[in-house]
């Protein structure tokens, strides 16, 4: 197994497409419009990796019959995805995203997920790290259910380091800024959709996102990623610091997915030998090639490579 892709709180996702959408009216969805597909952000990284020819294992939390839909719809798309989840009694959430491609909007409605007891915790920890130590690579990448402290990706780090294994995050601030008191990832991506916010403070002048990056790869990562303004990104490693631009338009009805693309165009790079900052580029144009079109259905490799000169990079530090 090549990859272990950590989903603490997956969920049911379904996608509308709804052109001219409109609030307190009655809004009818197509049937070919009306998408059901297995989500949250590891679960996707491992779905895109298939896609590539890598093999992964998912695990996380699963629960009641929403859990039990997400398993069967999962474990239709691809035979080189594996599955531990652990199950509990909570109900898996279920995550719903209107996209308007006529007004260029994306609406997105997320369940807040399950409650998780310490039991299930201990439980699933021990369950990682049996199976951390058969894997190349692990991804964390993700929001996490109640009951679970925002402290849990350091701990899985921890465990993950202990076994030689690269780590990589995709969280939100509050997660990030607890469980890097822990351990640190080889690669950090800040999600930045509920909040622009990172350890605490809103930042607003390019010069904060350059030092803030720089100083995160101080404490020990060895790449980090820093969205800015939706469709741009500070990438920093040992070597200095870079903006990232595409140069084509992006259609901000069609960025669902397109971070987890990114993250998993990272790892496929990793798994092939590339440095930090081709592991970035990749990871970016299979953002860029993602937000050219509607649907999860990530970009080709072939896609990847040809949006590579759609990208310019500009070195900032």
């Amino acid at each position: 197994m090549d990859v272990l892709a950590v989903c603490l709180n997956p969920a049911l996702d379904r996608e509308f497409v709804i052109d001219n959408f409109s609030l307190d009216k009655l809004n009818v969805v197509p049937n070919e419009k009306n998408i059901m597909t297995p989500g949250g952000k590891g679960v996707n990284v491992a779905v895109i990796l298939s896609k590539y020819g890598i093999k992964t294992v998912t695990v996380g939390f699963l629960g009641g019959h929403i859990g039990n839909v997400l398993l069967a719809e999962l474990r239709k798309t691809s035979p080189l995805i594996s599955t531990s989840f652990l199950r509990i009694s909570s109900e898996t959430r279920e995550n719903i995203a209107i996209a308007d491609t006529v007004n260029h909007t994306l609406t997105e409605i997320n369940s807040e997920g399950p409650t998780v007891s310490e039991e299930d915790i201990k439980n699933f920890m021990k369950r990682y790290e049996v199976l951390v130590q058969k894997v190349k690579t692990v991804v964390i990448s993700g929001s996490i259910p109640k009951g679970v402290p925002n402290s849990i990706y350091g701990e899985l780090t921890k465990i993950a380091k202990k076994y030689h294994k690269t780590v990589f995050w995709e969280a939100r601030d509050e997660i990030i800024s607890e469980s890097i008191k822990i351990a640190f990832p080889d690669v950090l991506k800040y999600d930045m959709r509920r909040s622009e916010k990172i350890l605490g403070k809103f930042l607003s002048s390019e010069q904060e996102y350059i030092q803030a990056a720089k100083d995160f790869i101080k404490q020990g990562a060895n790449l980090v990623i820093l969205s800015y303004k939706t469709i741009y990104d500070f990438v920093a490693t040992a070597d200095g610091v870079w903006k990232f631009a595409p140069n084509v338009e992006i259609n901000h009805s069609y960025l669902l997915g397109s971070g987890d693309n990114f993250v998993a165009a990272m790892v496929y790079a990793q798994l092939n030998g590339k440095c930090c900052i081709d592991m970035a580029r990749y990871g970016y144009a299979a953002g860029v090639a993602k937000a050219s079109y509607m649907g999860k259905e990530p970009p080709s490799l072939k896609q990847i490579e040809e949006y590579l000169g759609n990208i310019t990079i500009e070195r900032v530090e």
